[in-house]
């Protein structure tokens, strides 16, 4: 695991976007395309702000969601609302390189089943990502793997419905699909992860997020997070 250290918010973006970057174009010129995972979140939109305006072979790059709410497409809640502007609409990825999770269909265990296949036609099985970007919450999830939830122990499938969590229901890849990737890119900023973040960095801990793999592992994270001192 190696942490990038960062000044602050804006400059932990940068430095997750130029991670990112290399990766889609080391991805496209050895394999011919690169498929990378994103999350949701303030510090991650600017992470993609900054992406799109990086050296990458867009039109051989594929961008999947870690993970999603169950909610109508277009609502404010969806991260997919967010991406489409980001990377489509205002950005360079082609729309058909954009892979939504399929979160309106009305058989959550379908929709994951369809999911799962749609990545691994452009990846193979099992489902090896080129890169997963991950959060790091307040209560030490990460994806849509929160404390106590019965997601945590699936092993078999690569995409999962999670319990409720904070009064939605979410699509999320599991812990397998995870530790598959080629590389995993924690984005950590603000003071209220800074107890979360040294539990990762240092290993020790139960939360969800030290379940996650930490070889080929970047920690990119700012000042505020890194407050605590080492134990």
């Amino acid at each position: 695991m190696r942490l990038m250290r960062a000044a602050d918010a804006e400059a932990a973006a940068s430095l997750a976007a130029a991670v990112i970057a290399a990766v889609c174009r080391e991805a496209a010129a050895t394999r011919g395309q690169a498929l990378v995972a994103v999350s949701g979140g303030e510090t991650p939109w600017l992470m993609l702000e900054k992406l799109r305006t990086l050296r990458v072979p867009w039109p051989l790059v594929h961008v999947a969601q870690v993970d999603e709410r169950v909610a109508p497409r277009g609502d404010a809640s969806r991260n997919l609302t967010r991406l489409e502007r980001i990377l489509v609409t205002e950005g360079p990825l082609p729309a058909a390189n954009l892979h939504a999770m399929p979160v309106e269909d009305p058989d959550p265990a379908v929709a994951c089943a369809a999911y799962q296949r749609r990545l691994e036609e452009l990846a193979g099985r099992p489902l090896v990502l080129d890169l997963v970007q991950l959060g790091l919450g307040t209560d030490g999830h990460t994806a849509s793997l929160v404390p106590g939830d019965a997601v945590l122990g699936v092993e078999e499938r690569d995409v999962a419905m999670s319990g409720e969590y904070h009064g939605q229901r979410r699509m999320t890849l599991t812990m397998p699909a995870l530790a598959r990737a080629r590389a995993r890119l924690w984005l950590v900023t603000g003071a209220s992860k800074a107890m979360r973040l040294r539990e990762l960095l240092d290993g020790h801990g139960d939360a969800p997020a030290l379940r996650v793999r930490r070889s080929r592992t970047d920690v990119v994270a700012d000042a505020a997070a890194l407050a605590l001192p080492a134990t």
